[in-house]
């Protein structure tokens, strides 16, 4: 990237925001509101590492918006954490929560570390010890952390079992993407995968595409990359190439997601899967294939490569893969984008669901599940779709000024601007 200034999240979130809300006519002091996040926390706090020695982590918790319901979002951990990464990422998470209409608000967390270079035990010290930090924002009607970037339901059941100590009642309802056995939903672990599989089943329908006949490219082979590619191959859709952070892998006739999941859990990547050629994941991107499937991390689809994105449809599991300025270019190219707050949106609705099942203490089997997630999707998907033919706008501006629109809406009923 040859720009003056380096890629931020935040800017990008901000610029997004600003589009969406001149399409509504917002005044600026609406703007100003939404741009900020209502509360942010950040913590340091000390770790006893497995050598003995302390080590101080920093953290955050930031909750953008609470007017339609408690905040709801994920807690990261990864080296290149940010405050302005953790506050794009809230905002983001708002307004994915109202696009499909969800009743909560958006928050993120993260830690700046390097899980990969942890054992479990200071893994948990380290979640034990960040919960208890930030336990003061947390609660089932306040905020409601849940898995992301590193994160699974081992670091959500230490995080439920810090907070209900604390509170001294076992409070299931306070995170989402618990294991079963402690109130997790049925279908979350794939949810992310099977609500953007469900939008692109959508996007093919109206773009006339056969699925049967469709090829695919997915960057990012973690939980997301790896649910979506194997559902889609069972639609029918031809995976041709796969990547996760050390490279990728490309064949023609396809590949089988679930032996490369294999393959991956034996040797720590996708790379050197036998029969595929090797492929760089900036070459992934510019593949000729009828979907693709940015499911890694933000700032992937950006100005120096848009103009050579050759898919059809662009559907992003990952938050924030593509910057601003590579939109327009994607929009002359006929390119239809599922943005990432519709697309990857089947993850937070899911964790509605379990947060919902949690509070009534009654839980739905994985069909019944998915039944109610493929609805939400696919009304999530016509909502967006009618609002871009209609404002003759991008599906990410007709997303974004959709669920701005209606924050803004429970913001004026309960009396924020007056």
């Amino acid at each position: 990237m040859h720009h003056t200034e380096p890629y931020n999240p935040i800017t990008a979130a901000g610029r997004q925001l600003e589009l969406a809300a001149g399409l509504n006519g917002y005044d600026d002091s609406v703007i100003e509101l939404l741009k900020k996040p209502s509360r942010t926390l950040i913590v340091n706090f000390p770790v006893k590492m497995d050598d003995g020695g302390i080590r101080v982590f920093t953290g955050y918790r930031v909750q953008h918006n609470t007017a339609r319901g408690p905040s709801k979002g994920g807690i990261r951990y990864h080296p290149a954490v940010t405050l302005d990464e953790v506050r794009a990422l809230a905002m983001w998470m708002t307004w994915k929560c109202a696009v499909v209409g969800i009743p909560f608000g958006g928050a993120k967390g993260g830690i700046i570390c390097d899980p990969k270079s942890m054992s479990q035990g200071e893994l948990e010290r380290m979640t034990r010890r960040f919960t208890s930090e930030i336990s003061m924002m947390l609660g089932p009607e306040k905020d409601i952390p849940a898995p992301d970037v590193y994160t699974n339901p081992q670091t959500m059941s230490w995080l439920l079992d810090t907070y209900s100590r604390e509170k001294g009642k076992y409070s299931p309802a306070v995170v989402t993407g618990k294991p079963l056995a402690l109130g997790g939903s049925q279908g979350r672990n794939e949810a992310t995968a099977r609500g953007c599989v469900y939008a692109i089943e959508a996007a093919a329908g109206y773009r006339k595409l056969d699925l049967k006949k469709a090829s695919m490219a997915v960057q990012g082979f973690g939980n997301a990359g790896f649910h979506a590619a194997r559902q889609a191959r069972s639609l029918g859709v031809r995976i041709i190439a796969l990547s996760d952070s050390r490279g990728g892998i490309y064949s023609e006739n396809g590949l089988d997601p679930s032996e490369v999941y294999k393959h991956k859990n034996a040797t720590g990547s996708v790379t050197g899967f036998a029969g595929a050629a090797a492929i760089s994941n900036a070459e992934l991107l510019e593949l000729p294939c009828d979907i693709l499937v940015p499911a890694a991390l933000e700032n992937q689809i950006n100005e120096e490569n848009a103009g050579k994105i050759k898919a059809g449809i662009l559907a992003e599991a990952a938050n924030g893969p593509t910057v601003p300025d590579a939109d327009p270019v994607l929009a002359e190219k006929g390119i239809l984008v599922l943005p990432d707050i519709l697309a990857n949106s089947g993850g937070v609705t899911v964790s509605y669901f379990e947060w919902a099942q949690n509070l009534h203490g009654y839980y739905w089997d994985e069909a019944e599940v998915y039944d109610k997630l493929k609805k939400i999707m696919l009304r999530g998907f016509g909502d967006v779709l009618k609002l871009a033919l209609e404002k003759k706008v991008s599906m990410r501006t007709a997303a974004t000024s959709l669920a701005v629109g209606r924050v803004v809406e429970a913001m004026k009923l309960r009396g924020y601007f007056s």
